[in-house]
């Protein structure tokens, strides 16, 4: 059964608003635990969720 209730980022009506202290913190230790560099540019909000579930993925923090 397809969540409805989930927008995908990039059609988030804030998703080109910069990405939040939030994001960038949690981007951060991602990167850290998948071995990664954060991102050095800035990002989008809809960015920035994007690749937070990349990282969470390499992590090995989603199923």
């Amino acid at each position: 059964m397809a969540d409805n209730t989930r927008k995908e980022p990039k059609d988030w009506v804030s998703g080109g608003d910069p990405m939040t202290g939030a994001q960038e913190s949690y981007l951060k230790t991602l990167a850290e635990q998948a071995h990664e560099k954060p991102p050095e540019e800035e990002l989008t909000k809809a960015e920035a969720s994007e690749l937070i579930d990349k990282m969470r993925q390499k992590a090995g923090l989603d199923e």
